[in-house]
């Protein structure tokens, strides 16, 4: 624009009078300025580039596989900066049970000194030489490494996350603060009010007791760069080193399967401190109530997450209008009927091998017996008559929220690392909004029938003096009706 205001500043309309420019107009500022039409470029200003609509090929990940073994997927965004991480086939299910918590670890100890770097700080810097940030997370399958910079500093970004992943020091002084960071977060966990992440640990413990969610593989993954660039970086970094542990190759690969088994935690906890001030949040239980579903392997794990769209459900206030989930059936069924619930929502945990439909559940201790029952109920009712308004609501709801997501570079690194680790390709999102439109009332009714014949597990936190045996909560889910068996007490 600068460049533009120069030249007419200087009168230079040798091109512009060709366009049919009319007279100059005097505006309060005293320069003569002419009126340029919208259909004539600027003067003196560069020409513009944009995003083209290309063929099909320009969306579509690309895959190539190294000597090693190594899969390097790719996938064009138009921008400047670029997305690039390394993603694991390896998390928290395959530890050990003694020593647990290596993962956890691992993420903190990322991005810290290395054979190439003496410190974090170091490598921060070469990062914002780049306009360049870092992250690491692990999950229960997968740690993910991942760096954001400029494209042009694709070669440093790679050659980082190489010797970052391969290479680390893990420096006594390093892991003791590692140690008291974990600490204080664990801490801070217990203390929160929102017991969310603690139940969810709990269900997971209940659901597969004595086991875990168990080739580690790995997947170079980068979004707004060039492919041929990003296997050049590869070779160039990540083919033939020898990692810190030894020898590259793997001795005692985890090819453990998931055994689903079902069962119930329970922690008794006083809940009526957990929030203090001059309005605390009143003492809760919670309840957690889970059943197998699939892995996101299946053919079955669309309906699934339509099933789990269509559920919804949330807090017991909640501000906005439509498009917050006011018309899912956690809502309308529950929330909406009994005042006296502060939280109901449905959960869809799903892995390579195995799944878990929940419903978490939150009441006043005196009403968890009422409140079981409730949650109950609705998973017998998912079994039942599905209207075609509510699952078109789901189905759409579900493909906004898919695309919406996949708007940001990041989420679409992770979408492609993750598919391509476990599958050694990528649906596109056309792909996926045309299976989930093919879902239809009959397939959410077969994989509840399916899903309603498996052991529940359940998770409780609170008082529990009310709490339900968990062969009444069986019972419950394999009755007609979700109701729990009738007590009778001869004295109360």
């Amino acid at each position: 624009m600068a460049v533009a205001m120069a030249w007419l500043r200087r009168g230079a309309w040798g091109p512009a009078r060709r366009c049919g420019l009319a007279a100059g107009r005097s505006y309060s500022g005293g320069g003569a300025y002419p009126s340029v039409s919208l259909s004539c470029p600027l003067p003196g200003v560069p020409k513009a580039v944009f995003a083209a609509a290309e063929g099909r090929e320009r969306f579509e990940t690309r895959v190539t596989v190294l000597e090693n073994g190594l899969r390097v997927a790719s996938q064009q965004k138009f921008g400047q900066f670029c997305t690039v991480g390394l993603l694991i086939n390896s998390g928290s299910r395959h530890e050990a049970k003694y020593l647990s918590g290596i993962s956890h670890f691992l993420e903190k100890l990322a991005f810290s000194s290395t054979a190439q770097f003496g410190s974090k700080d170091e490598i921060l810097l070469t990062l914002e030489k780049h306009g360049g940030i870092c992250d690491c997370q692990a999950s229960r399958d997968t740690i993910m490494y991942a760096v954001s910079a400029d494209a042009r500093g694709l070669d440093t970004v790679v050659n980082l996350l190489a010797d970052v992943v391969l290479q680390p020091r893990l420096s006594d002084e390093e892991i003791e603060m590692t140690r008291t960071a974990i600490r204080f977060e664990l801490e801070d966990l217990n203390m929160r009010p929102d017991p969310e992440p603690v139940l969810t640990e709990m269900i997971h413990a209940a659901a597969y007791r004595d086991n875990t969610v168990g080739l580690n593989r790995m997947v170079l993954a980068g979004v707004g760069i060039e492919h041929e660039q990003l296997v050049e970086c590869a070779k160039k970094y990540l083919l033939g080193v020898e990692p810190v542990w030894g020898s590259g190759q793997t001795k005692d690969v985890d090819r453990s399967v998931a055994q689903y088994t079902g069962g119930i935690v329970k922690v008794e906890k006083d809940m009526s401190d957990v929030s203090l001030g001059p309005t605390p949040i009143p003492e809760l239980t919670h309840i957690m109530i889970g059943l197998e579903s699939c892995s996101f392997l299946e053919e079955d794990f669309i309906p699934f997450a339509v099933l789990n769209m269509m559920m919804g459900g949330g807090g017991s206030f909640s501000a906005g209008g439509p498009g917050k989930g006011m018309f899912t059936r956690l809502y309308l069924n529950v929330l909406n009927r009994h005042h006296w619930m502060y939280n109901a929502t449905s959960y869809h945990h799903s892995y390579e091998d195995t799944g878990l439909l929940c419903i978490h559940a939150s009441a006043d201790p005196k009403q968890v017996r009422e409140m079981v029952e409730i949650i109950t109920r609705e998973f017998i009712l998912m079994a039942g008559a599905v209207g075609e308004v509510e699952l078109e609501r789901a189905k759409t709801q579900l493909k906004s929220m898919l695309m919406m997501n996949l708007e940001s570079r990041p989420v679409i690194f992770e979408d492609v690392g993750r598919q391509v680790l476990a599958t050694n390709t990528r649906k596109l999102p056309h792909e996926l909004c045309a299976l989930i439109s093919q879902v239809k009332s009959t397939d959410i009714k077969r994989v509840v029938t399916k899903m309603l014949h498996k052991k529940p597990a359940v998770a409780a936190l609170g008082d529990l003096t009310d709490l339900p045996t968990y062969e009444h909560i069986q019972a419950a889910l394999s009755s007609k009706d979700g109701r729990l068996p009738r007590m009778y007490r001869l004295f109360r």
